[in-house]
């Protein structure tokens, strides 16, 4: 049996959310930035150790991806995907000390919204694509 091809959505229902998930990710994402910012350089106690250091080592995956996603490239957000889950997981960590459970949360919270935003523009901007390339009209036959 032959496969049926898939039916995508109108292209006026896909440009708005690919527009506004694009700006969410990118609102998320440099709220998780300033996030890290704001507790390694004023509210972390470091034990000595310089603020600046420990913060360049937390957003080196995250400046590495930097550009992918203020691009809008798709690749980009998907990859962002993957590593902001390893920010979930510090955070999650972070949850369980007293001294750091809000910071916890927060870091999980924004984690979670980046990585939600980027899966959904990922998707809706390779349907987007696919939609404007002329895929997923019915044919004629």
């Amino acid at each position: 049996m032959a496969k049926k091809p898939k039916i995508l959505p109108a292209l006026e229902w896909l440009e708005p959310r690919v527009k506004a998930m694009r700006a969410i990710s990118l609102l998320c994402f440099f709220g998780l930035v300033g996030l890290l910012c704001v507790y390694y350089l004023a509210i972390a106690d470091l034990h000595g150790a310089r603020p600046w250091v420990i913060l360049l080592i937390e957003l080196v995956p995250l400046l590495i991806l930097a550009p992918g996603m203020i691009v809008g490239s798709p690749r980009g957000h998907s990859w962002m995907c993957f590593v902001v889950n390893l920010y979930f997981i510090k955070g999650a960590l972070a949850a369980y000390d007293p001294n750091r459970q809000v910071f916890g949360l927060l870091e999980m919270g924004a984690s979670l919204a980046v990585f939600c935003s980027a899966l959904l523009y990922v998707r809706w901007r390779y349907q987007l694509n696919r939609k404007l390339a002329g895929e997923g009209e019915p044919s004629v036959a």
